[in-house]
């Protein structure tokens, strides 16, 4: 290289200069994690006043959930590729300018379309986003502080889903003042104002993320892969001494002097390849059983299943609240020591503890899901001449079907229902109602609730359905299971199981995906290879979303925390068997390591 071509001729920045920019980066990165946890968090507080005046079903209802997850599968195939043309930093801005767009979007909407799509943008903003900042951060930071600065994204992560639900708290205060007035018409007015109030508020973080991120330099690494080795340096030396610099420069220039080296075809050095096989399925492993453990239906649903469990409205936010900033403080605690402990045993830790955890919170359900009885019977002959029915269930609908039964340990006042129904080949369900809560709306059973619209939706909705004869068939009323309310104290177990989920979560997995993401990939598929991981995720986290509510409907809520219990101990067998540790190593050792088992191997 040329003396005017060298790198070494660039001015390096004083040491104060590199701590604030590594600060800088770090908060912009971070506020990509803030944005990551508002895609989340933010549906948990809106969900009650949406469900409550959208007039949506629970069908519906768990979509308008899951968007945000389908949205970010869609965007995350195309992540890596976008992040290789484009670069890391346009992508960031990018990603930033999709979330911000989403906002009005959702807060404007009428109707389902419109919500549907908005809730899509905002995925796809989290999908970018869940990718690029990452990728972005691995690339960056060096192999000591890259544990604790990824852990970083988490962190923020968890402290964008704590102001979510500290958002939904103050309308809940709010929606509890006004249920007061005893005005249907003014409560239902002021929940429908508070779940888009909700959304509005948490525009500002996305704007502060599209602004930070003109401020960062672009990746080295993708400035090196692009021949752009003097950028590369200089990108480097914002956050890094010259020594390092160099010392970094010269690992990739040898890097790439290998790969060029290498014998045979390109194709050699594809996902075909054992050294990138092996990373590559375990880091798709652990990201699909990462939301196995049922952690964004969790936060997405908190409230629900909180009142369900016996708690009040009131309280189920509160309990949501609680949840949040337990997520919040032992995310702290983890990436405190996920570069002492390591990550293999932070995160067989954690996954043991949110086995116990589940399986505690579905026997808690298991033992009130006993008491219930199947009235279909009694609501099949509400059904009118139009095949369509609405229910309001309240005391004195409860007593009507309890019938006078003292042995089925329900009263009228502590009473749920929940309605599974059918026309022809299309099954929907209803939510739970709960006949002491005077703010929740009818049940309403409807042929366009249930039988899609056309031949492409039925298609998904059920691929051996008769479309044609469901849009003529009778009503069916499959299940109308009337149940009793547990008391608040059983509420109050739930909400410690919970907790307890959501800390060995948070110890374990939540701070360790994101590395396992980074650190697993080697470096030529690592933004390729992260975009299908994370698709993989995605896929798991969106089809738990959108099987939720009409799953808990016909089996319960036992029978779903079984199945998260389930999943995570496939989770934490393969991070006790196969996950190497790679604490405190480079980059290139990790890759070397599943090289030279292959080499030993073969």
């Amino acid at each position: 290289m040329s003396a005017t071509g060298s790198p070494h001729a660039i001015t390096p920045p004083d040491s104060a200069a590199i701590r604030r920019y590594n600060a800088f980066l770090l908060l912009v990165a971070g506020l990509g994690g803030l944005l990551y946890g508002i895609d989340v968090g933010i549906i948990g507080g809106a969900y009650p006043y949406l469900a409550a005046t959208s007039g949506l079903t629970a069908s519906q209802l768990s979509v308008i959930v899951a968007a945000v997850l389908l949205g970010s599968v869609l965007s995350t195939l195309f992540a890596g590729l976008l992040a290789d043309w484009m670069g890391r930093k346009p992508l960031m801005i990018l990603s930033g300018c999709t979330f911000a767009l989403s906002i009005p979007i959702i807060a404007l909407s009428q109707g389902y379309a419109p919500l549907f799509f908005g809730r899509l943008l905002q995925g796809m903003s989290g999908g970018l986003i869940g990718v690029v900042v990452p990728l972005y951060l691995a690339e960056c930071l060096s192999a000591s502080n890259r544990g604790k600065g990824t852990a970083i994204f988490q962190w923020l992560l968890t402290l964008g889903i704590v102001a979510a639900a500290l958002i939904g708290m103050y309308f809940s205060y709010r929606v509890a003042a006004v249920t007061k007035l005893n005005d249907a018409t003014a409560l239902s007015h002021f929940e429908d104002h508070a779940w888009r109030s909700i959304f509005w508020v948490s525009l500002p973080p996305g704007l502060l993320f599209v602004l930070g991120g003109f401020f960062v330099t672009e990746s080295p690494r993708w400035l090196f892969l692009r021949n752009r080795k003097e950028h590369a340096y200089a990108a480097l030396l914002k956050s890094r001494s010259p020594e390092q610099a160099s010392r970094e420069l010269e690992e990739m220039e040898a890097t790439a002097h290998a790969a060029a080296s290498s014998s045979g075809a390109r194709v050699r050095d594809s996902l075909l390849r054992r050294k990138y096989l092996i990373p590559f399925l375990l880091a798709c492993v652990i990201l699909a059983f990462n939301q196995a453990t049922g952690i964004n239906s969790i936060i997405g649903y908190n409230a629900g299943i909180l009142l369900q469990s016996g708690l009040s409205d009131l309280a189920s936010h509160w309990g949501y609240v609680i949840f949040t900033v337990m997520n919040f403080l032992a995310t702290t605690i983890g990436m405190v020591l996920v570069d002492r402990k390591g990550r293999k045993f932070l995160l067989v830790m954690g996954t043991c503890g949110v086995i116990v955890a589940t399986a505690g919170v579905g026997l808690l359900f298991r033992t009130t899901e006993k008491v219930g009885v199947d009235c279909r019977n009694a609501v099949q002959a509400m059904a009118g001449p139009n095949q369509e029915m609405t229910l309001r269930f309240d005391a004195a609908a409860a007593n009507r079907l309890i019938g006078g039964d003292d042995t089925l340990g329900i009263t009228e006042n502590d009473a749920s229902l929940v309605v599974i129904y059918s026309y022809g080949d299309f099954t929907c369900a209803t939510n739970y109602v709960r006949s002491d809560d005077a703010a929740a709306a009818p049940i309403k059973i409807t042929r366009a609730s249930c039988v899609p619209a056309n031949k492409i939706v039925a298609l998904f909705s059920n691929p051996f359905a008769n479309l044609a004869a469901a849009q003529t068939a009778p009503l069916k009323i499959e299940k109308a299971l009337l149940g009793g309310v547990p008391d608040a104290r059983h509420g109050w177990l739930v909400a410690i199981g919970l907790y307890l989920f959501i800390a060995f979560y948070a110890l374990g997995p939540g701070v360790v995906v994101w590395l396992a993401l980074s650190e697993l990939m080697p470096t030529r598929i690592r933004s390729n290879g992260m975009s299908v991981a994370l698709v993989l995720n995605q896929m798991v986290s969106t089809t738990l979303a959108a099987i939720f509510l009409p799953f808990v409907s016909k089996h319960g809520y036992s029978s779903i925390f079984f199945l998260f219990a389930g999943c995570t101990v496939v989770y934490m067998s393969v991070a006790a068997f196969f996950l190497p540790e790679t604490k405190g190593k480079t980059l290139e050792e990790i890759e070397a390591h599943f090289e030279g088992n292959a080499v030993r191997s073969s």
